[in-house]
């Protein structure tokens, strides 16, 4: 799944190249990827694109008449651009493309979802806070006004695994499965602790790992390709999809613990006190 990072870089990268530029056509491609009706797609045909930014997770797309295009690329979606799309409109059908945009000069992207659970989602909006997603978002971990004190307001009194309360959206904005994973090796944090025994020094710790997480995965992504992007995210990841492999920190084997959907990953030696975790849901709370 694309994360803040990720989207960020993607954000930059349509700044490049989309900003200009007159929208051609827009297309819904999957009869479940538009959320919205009104105004509807065609009512992009003409507009300019101003500026391109980021919610969280949300892609957003500015236009010169006030409409606002926000992408969510959920767990298996992804942008592709391409410098010379097809005039006509695409089929729906069964194949990963699910949403596409071309420009005025025959430029643009398709945004395509692998597998059977299609989460992706488009809306069109004049305002990005009308879309549910956006509206409800917790503070950006790279704004200014993010600081450990807010850090601290937001994880006070919270019976939370801290693990879940780094992906919850509604409480920080953009980090999810795979950075969260990656903020708590950098914090020598077990997943399990819960938020609200984490003492100021573990809450200072647990900040500098975010923001230092973060702005590296940034720092590596900055001016790639879109299609480049995926393998960035992989090949920087540390602890996050290498279960069985080498701690690169200590040595020691890194775990896994998987749920019904989604699985994480964790180094004993550095986050649990050499204590592998119970891997079930219901396993007893390490800290």
């Amino acid at each position: 799944m694309p994360e803040l990072p990720e989207v960020e870089s993607l954000a930059a990268f349509l700044r490049e190249h989309a900003t200009g530029h007159a929208i051609a056509r827009a297309d819904a491609a999957s009869f479940t990827v538009l959320k919205t009706f009104d105004p509807p797609l065609t009512a992009l045909t003409g507009h300019v694109i101003t500026g391109t930014g980021r919610h969280g997770k949300f892609l957003d797309l500015a236009t010169d008449q006030g409409l606002h295009l926000i992408m969510h690329l959920a767990r298996a979606g992804w942008l592709r651009w391409r410098d010379d799309l097809p005039s006509a409109p695409p089929k729906p059908g069964k194949s990963p493309l699910a949403f596409r945009l071309r420009l005025d000069d025959g430029s643009g992207f398709d945004l395509t979802e692998q597998g059977t659970h299609k989460r992706l989602a488009v809306y069109l909006v004049r305002d990005p806070a009308e879309v549910p997603g956006v509206a409800t978002l917790g503070p950006d971990p790279l704004a200014a006004d993010f600081t450990a004190d807010t850090l601290a307001g937001l994880l006070a009194g919270r019976r939370t695994q801290v693990k879940g309360v780094l992906r919850d959206q509604h409480i920080i904005a953009g980090i999810g499965n795979a950075y969260s994973d990656e903020v708590l090796h950098a914090a020598k944090m077990s997943p399990y602790k819960l938020a609200a025994s984490l003492t100021p020094a573990d809450v200072a710790t647990l900040y500098d790992a975010i923001k230092s997480t973060l702005g590296e995965a940034m720092e590596r992504s900055a001016g790639l390709a879109a299609a480049d992007l995926k393998g960035e995210k992989k090949s920087g990841l540390r602890v996050h999809g290498r279960a069985g492999q080498e701690c690169p920190v200590c040595g020691d084997t890194i775990r896994e613990v998987s749920f019904a959907d989604s699985a994480l990953q964790y180094c004993p030696t550095c986050q649990t006190g050499g204590k592998p975790l119970a891997d079930r849901r219901l396993s007893r709370l390490l800290k």
